[in-house]
């Protein structure tokens, strides 16, 4: 076995992994891909921190890469997925095997500061075909298979055969629960306070969607998001979002609470022709001014260097809405897009944060961000803020604004407003963190 990853860091992108297994299989195209999803990850990250979470997550990976030894090409592909490639040719029963061997080594549960985590895994996995040298081909292939190992309802593997196309056995299901997740008022608007680091006072939060399962209680909204994606109704679910922002911002302002709510775009919405006129319909029909009302967009929708993307931003900045980048620095090298959108402010990655007092480089990346929004005459935002030092040293360098665990996690919308009318203490008191839901 290889030495053991320090940090997350140091475990190949899905871009370098990618490069790997392309040249992996131009040398010998006998092998296999199996992607790894970490169950529910998200729910140790949001109860623990994110922290906490890098460092379970990282346990995780070194014993994946542990268990399956040195022969295998093992990368991160997105927050809680891992790959690996097997050299050789392999059917569906050694896949099923390695597959056993994974989930049996996990039920030794991995125990930090007193909180004990058991993994358990999705799991994608193809065999190449004979004559495939397309990396691509495999990695969708891969993708499918993992996808409709998420859901199975009695199984957590898939294996698919590359000439299958991925059949989705709960898809109806999946589209039924986004219909009745309509229908019956399933989901809910959380708020996640952003809050000036001079006065300690909320000026802003972030619009977060949340799924109330009528079975397993409150849940963050992936799977309704791949079925929406899957039946093409990501408007449906994007304009649900964006009407309850609105609502919400009428109703804070009749209680008196002058605030900026964000809400995150798709980017399907920003290709739709109708979603200038549904942003006037909206202001029509709540009459709020839309300064109050924040678009949030991903670095990689920004980086699409869209033309239609560009004038929908524009028109809705010209109805008076803000327009932030988020996750800024996380995953891009070429900061030539910034130049040519209109901001108003520019969210830092949480990565730069969380590791603020380890990496000198992390504050450079900071006071790198703030000289661009300078230029650009927009807000700064510091996300992922967990600990004093954290808020301290963003002060320090005159970060104005900031959101994270410290001051609160996501919240409904009754214990928002408890929590915008109480003083946050931070120091030597603990801060304030919301009544359970």
């Amino acid at each position: 076995m290889g030495q053991a990853h320090q940090t997350l860091a140091t475990i190949p992108n899905r871009y370098a992994f990618l490069d790997r297994i392309d040249e992996a299989v131009k040398r010998d195209n006998k092998l296999s891909l199996m992607l790894i999803d970490v169950v529910r990850f998200s729910d140790v990250s949001s109860s623990l921190g994110y922290q906490v979470g890098d460092i379970i997550l990282l346990a995780i990976a070194n014993r994946i890469k542990y268990l399956f030894g040195r022969e295998i090409l093992f990368g991160r592909m997105s927050g809680d997925i891992f790959g690996i490639v097997i050299p050789g040719r392999h059917g569906d029963r050694q896949l099923r095997f390695h597959f056993d061997h994974l989930v049996e080594h996990f039920k030794t549960p991995i125990n930090f500061d007193g909180h004990a985590f058991i993994a358990d895994f999705n799991v994608g996995a193809v065999a190449n075909e004979p004559d495939n040298q397309d990396t691509i081909k495999l990695l969708a292939a891969a993708e499918s298979a993992l996808k409709q190992a998420k859901e199975n309802k009695y199984e957590n593997l898939h294996i698919l055969n590359m000439s299958q196309k991925g059949q989705s056995g709960r898809s109806l299901a999946l589209k039924a629960d986004l219909k009745r997740a309509f229908q019956n008022n399933e989901l809910e608007i959380y708020f996640q306070p952003k809050v000036s680091l001079k006065t300690l006072k909320i000026v802003g939060a972030e619009c977060l969607l949340r799924w109330n399962h009528p079975l397993d209680g409150v849940l963050f909204p992936g799977a309704l998001i791949e079925a929406a994606e899957s039946y093409n109704m990501m408007n449906e679910l994007g304009n649900w979002t964006l009407e309850r922002a609105f609502q919400s911002a009428l109703d804070f302002k009749q209680q008196g609470i002058d605030i900026v709510l964000s809400v995150n775009m798709s980017p399907t919405q920003l290709y739709d022709f109708k979603f200038i006129p549904k942003l006037r319909e909206l202001q029509k029909r709540y009459n709020i001014d839309l300064n109050c009302l924040e678009l949030e967009l991903t670095e990689d929708v920004a980086l699409s260097n869209s033309l239609m993307v560009k004038r929908q931003l524009s028109e809705a900045r010209g109805l008076g809405m803000r327009v932030s980048v988020d996750d800024f620095g996380k995953g891009y090298s070429n900061l030539a897009y910034i130049r040519d959108l209109a901001l108003d402010a520019i969210k830092i990655d949480k990565t730069f944060v969380l590791r603020l007092e380890e990496n000198p480089v992390n504050l450079a990346i900071i006071q790198a961000a703030q000289v661009i929004g300078r230029a650009l005459n927009c807000d700064i935002v510091a996300e992922g803020i967990e600990t004093l030092e954290q808020m301290h040293m963003l002060r320090e360098i005159g970060i104005e604004c900031g959101q994270g665990f410290l001051f609160s996690k996501a919240i409904p919308q009754g214990d928002f407003v408890h929590l915008y009318h109480t003083d946050l203490i931070v120091g030597t008191s603990q801060p304030f963190m919301s009544r359970p839901a």
